[in-house]
């Protein structure tokens, strides 16, 4: 089996569909998504689950 099939069986058609009809987007959470997952990186093997959470919650 290649990637492309492997691929193909594995993608939710009505999700795909519902995210290029339906006039909401999910931008604003892939942006906090990133902001976290950029601020995890950041202390990454320096501090713990406390900072993070921290930064998290503190972080603009």
């Amino acid at each position: 089996m290649d990637g492309q099939h492997t691929l193909a069986v594995g993608i939710d058609r009505d999700a795909v569909i519902a995210g290029l009809t339906l006039p909401w987007k999910s931008g604003v959470v892939e942006g906090h998504v990133n902001r976290i997952k950029m601020l995890k990186r950041q202390i990454f093997g320096r501090a713990g689950f406390r900072l993070l959470r921290k930064r998290v919650l503190l972080a603009p």
